[in-house]
């Protein structure tokens, strides 16, 4: 048997998979160690990928040669588009998934890279010479050693699961939490900090009155998360469902209030302000009188449903007694209450850019134990970490997004500048360039990144140039090709615009904001036909043609705008800067830059407590 890696990723979740597999990829022999390598990248809580910003990292995933999005268009059984009635900076794609296809998906993935190796285990303390990582010591007694280690725990550091008065050790219901690893690091001068979450009942579908329910089916068309998926799964498509709570429903649920561990003081975790528990929100919107539910599948053939909205860890009656309140589940069964889960976590001020730890060399932080909250910010460390691991162990530059070219960028330097007071999830809001930053533009922006990485194949780099062939030639069509009022005006009087009397350029009818790209080209014969001999298989290029054309003032000027911020983040500051012996700093400012230590001007100008006269000081000092 083998003990001795280049890499050894700690936890089987979302970050340790993508971990391992870029790592891999790139070379490095890795060990996987998992507590339990049946329930791979499993989805504790909903069975969904994508959403506001998360989405649009699950694309960046992809297009830097990562699988989250491969294997959610393998477990897909619902896709949407949303936002779509926004502007394209806020579509973010969202996909039901099978949750058991899912996990099966990945590790049917995991065993097609030759280098990569399971093992079956928990982790309980690192292995070390001085500030060097050696490995890893597992539950069994083992011993394997490594050149570099990233932990990416989740929610099984010291978890605790409460329902009610009830309390109980967990990573979730029915596995055992992982203990004994946050003490050694505290020991190496970590903070550390707790931090909580929470999930909903489990329904069985069987005994839910679905007439009383909104049905929300998901989109027709070929819509997938992966830039490389050309063709549906064979999963048959589900749907999700509306309902709503009322005033019967708060009633019922503020009478839990007294024994709630959350009111109680029995958790101490920060739980995520942006997902919180029915609880909650009762308590923040005491005013309203309702709140929305969505009721959403499992999987495919499965009776199992989740109900999303509902999170708790009130006492299971309670929960149960709320529940059939509702008229669709006044006959439900329960497979299983709503909890609340605490767990270890560790600031983020301490992790670099890389991901690597400040503390210990060739240690890396990916996923919950770094404060993040959700699968995709999950995924996305733990693929810059597995690349990082890779690149520092090779003798390669560190791997680092700038926050203008992805929402990964975005996170990461969030994370580490910032730091975290709550669970952080991404919204679209967090990025300043977000017009750039769309989710149908992630393989322009970052596939030739992950090429040249080594992540991506050459095969890849010829479909992602076939594809952009395609996107100049259907936008230079509609800017050349001129349309008749015979053609369009059918088409402009359906949409309450006004018409045209003579003949105008494709491209200034498209400019009118009620004017869709496919609608235009079926009202000219001379589009539709070339168009039909452009061979578009996919929605992603006519989609794209289309903001890049109404969208291309707006984009140029964030580019100039990104450019002029970027040129901060090339003067570097060295590391062994005293701050504390500049005085024309505020107070603040130098406990600040002197507990981040930034890496650049422009990484200390997003430190909150940094003021611009802080910055001008540093400039002088640097001689700029």
């Amino acid at each position: 048997m083998l003990n001795n890696f280049d890499v050894i990723v700690v936890g089987g979740g979302h970050a340790g998979c993508e971990a391992a597999s870029a790592a891999s990829t790139l070379g490095s022999t890795v060990l996987l160690i998992s507590m339990d390598i049946t329930k791979m990248a499993q989805m504790s809580c909903n069975p969904a990928m994508g959403g506001v910003g998360k989405g649009q990292i699950l694309r960046e995933i992809d297009a830097l040669g990562g699988y989250s999005a491969i294997i959610t268009d393998k477990s897909s059984i619902q896709f949407r588009m949303l936002n779509r009635s926004k502007g394209p900076a806020m579509w973010s794609p969202r996909a039901q998934c099978d949750r058991m296809v899912f996990s099966q998906a990945w590790r049917d993935t995991l065993e097609t890279i030759p280098n990569l190796y399971l093992w079956q285990d928990k982790v309980v303390s690192i292995l070390h010479k001085g500030d060097k990582v050696t490995g890893v010591k597992t539950q069994m007694g083992i011993e394997f050693q490594s050149k570099a280690v990233i932990l990416t725990n989740g929610t099984f550091l010291s978890g605790l699961i409460h329902i009610g008065s009830v309390n109980f050790g967990g990573g979730r219901v029915g596995e055992t939490s992982s203990e004994g690893i946050t003490k050694q690091l505290e020991n190496f001068g970590f903070q550390s900090g707790r931090m909580k979450t929470g999930t909903p009942v489990r329904i069985d579908g069987r005994t839910v009155d679905f007439t009383n329910l909104i049905e929300q089916k998901g989109e027709e068309g070929e819509n997938y998360f992966s830039f490389l998926t050309n063709q549906r799964n064979s999963l048959n498509q589900r749907s999700c469902f509306i309902a709503e709570t009322s005033k019967e429903v708060h009633d019922i649920l503020r009478t839990g209030f007294e024994f709630s561990p959350l009111f109680q003081g029995a958790i101490k975790g920060i739980g995520p302000r942006n997902c919180p528990s029915i609880e909650d929100k009762l308590r923040t919107f005491a005013d309203k009188n309702s709140h929305q539910l969505f009721l959403e599948p499992e999987g495919e053939k499965t009776y199992e449903m989740y109900l999303n909205g509902f999170s708790s860890s009130l006492p299971s009656e309670v929960q149960f007694s709320a529940l059939k309140s509702i008229p669709a589940f006044r006959n439900a069964h329960v497979l299983r209450p709503g909890y609340a889960i605490e767990y270890d976590f560790f600031p983020p001020l301490q992790v670099k850019h890389t991901l690597e730890t400040k503390i210990i060399n060739n240690l890396y932080f990916a996923g919950q134990i770094n404060g993040t909250t959700g699968y995709e910010e999950a995924a996305a460390q733990g693929l810059i970490a597995g690349i990082n691991a890779n690149h520092k162990l090779v003798g390669k530059d560190s791997f680092v997004l700038k926050r203008d070219e992805a929402y990964i960028g975005v996170l990461i330097d969030d994370l580490v500048t910032k730091g975290v007071d709550e669970p952080y999830r991404m919204f679209t809001s967090r990025a300043e360039y977000r017009i750039l930053l769309r989710q149908d533009n992630a393989d322009e922006r970052l596939t030739p990144m992950g090429f040249k990485l080594g992540m991506v194949s050459e095969e890849r780099m010829q479909l992602l140039e076939a594809k952009y062939t395609k996107v100049q030639k259907l936008k230079s069509l509609i800017k050349t090709t001129s349309i008749s009022p015979e053609e369009i005006n059918p088409l402009l009087n359906s949409l309450s615009s006004s018409p045209i009397n003579q003949k105008r350029k494709s491209i200034d009818i498209l400019l009118r904001p009620e004017v869709g790209l496919i609608g235009l080209i079926n009202s000219s014969p001379i589009l539709k036909e070339n168009y039909a001999k452009l061979n578009i298989l996919k929605n992603d290029i006519a989609d794209s043609v289309e903001i890049h054309l109404k969208y291309e003032g707006y984009i140029e000027r964030e580019k100039q705008i990104a450019d002029k911020i970027n040129r901060l983040e090339y003067v570097n500051i060295p590391n062994d800067i005293d701050y504390n012996k500049f005085k024309s700093i505020s107070t603040e400012g130098r406990h600040k830059l002197q507990k981040i230590k930034p890496i650049n001007i422009g990484q200390a100008s997003r430190i909150p407590g940094v003021s611009p006269s802080d910055i001008n000081v540093l400039l002088v000092f640097l001689g700029r």
